[in-house]
């Protein structure tokens, strides 16, 4: 038994579509995220840079004592999760992995599209990992750098349906019946995605429901889930506008009572 939280981190507000998912799975786990809104997008940032600023919050979460770490963020896992899990003893767990994992499964004409941010279609991470687990699934691959900000700028409805749509287009001429939402803030904008595609036969992944299942895994393998009585914190960091997260966040996680604190990663 451990009752330490667990660290999850993204550039910004989309790994709470990983946290949303993980509290919901394990109700009795005490969480701590960072969103690092002062250096968001990530996507459009060298390797080196992603490396840099995930490592910072990889710092900052050891020192809330974290027991293992979710890199709630497809950039972060692409470009430093394999150099990063050399360097601290808590395991990390990715949402690459578990994302191709669901995709690999879930496809029936072996024809998958993944959209992301331009660090994760250039390092073909989701393409590699789809292929390891079937080597004869075709895997289309498309940057989408518009829409991660778009999630954190709050525009409305039609504005944001209109970028998709436009973010979406070299996909129209595409075979696929699976569509992994690779970039963890665009199941923030889900039902945008749903209308451009707008064709029941595909499926839309967000790989946080396997990230979730996963972590439940390696928990009890490990012997980490919290004991019976342990009771439940969230804690929510960021090193951006407290205000403009706290609104995201309150929305999406529906949570009218959800604070968060600024902390400089800079300094930590």
């Amino acid at each position: 038994m451990d009752n330490r939280p667990i660290g999850l981190l993204d550039s910004g507000v989309g790994g709470l579509s990983v946290a949303k998912k993980v509290i919901q799975k394990l109700p009795n786990e005490s969480t701590v995220f960072i969103g690092d809104n002062a250096h968001m997008p990530y996507g459009d940032r060298t390797r080196k840079e992603v490396i840099e600023l995930t490592r910072k919050s990889v710092k900052f979460l050891l020192s809330k004592n974290v027991k293992l770490i979710i890199f709630a963020c497809n950039t972060a896992t692409a470009a430093a999760m394999s150099t990063i899990q050399t360097e601290v003893e808590p395991q990390i767990i990715g949402v690459i992995q578990s994302g191709a994992l669901d995709a690999a499964r879930k496809t029936n004409n072996k024809k998958v599209a993944v959209v992301a941010t331009n660090v994760t279609i250039n390092s073909h991470a989701y393409a590699k990992e789809i292929h390891f687990r079937d080597p004869e699934i075709q895997v289309t691959e498309l940057a989408a750098p518009k829409l991660a900000p778009l999630v954190e700028a709050r525009k409305d409805h039609a504005t944001n349906l209109k970028v998709v749509k436009e973010s979406l287009t070299p996909l129209k001429e595409k075979d696929f019946d699976t569509l992994v939402l690779g970039c963890t803030h665009y199941p923030l904008i889900q039902r945008e995605f749903e209308e451009a595609i707008d064709n029941p036969n595909v499926t839309i992944l967000d790989p946080a429901d396997q990230v979730a299942q996963y972590t439940f895994n390696v928990m009890s393998r490990d012997g980490l889930f919290s004991t019976s009585d342990h009771q439940a914190s969230h804690e929510y960091y960021t090193t951006g506008n407290v205000d403009n997260f706290d609104k995201l966040a309150r929305s999406f996680m529906a949570n009218d009572t959800l604070t968060s604190k600024h902390v400089d990663t800079e300094n930590e």
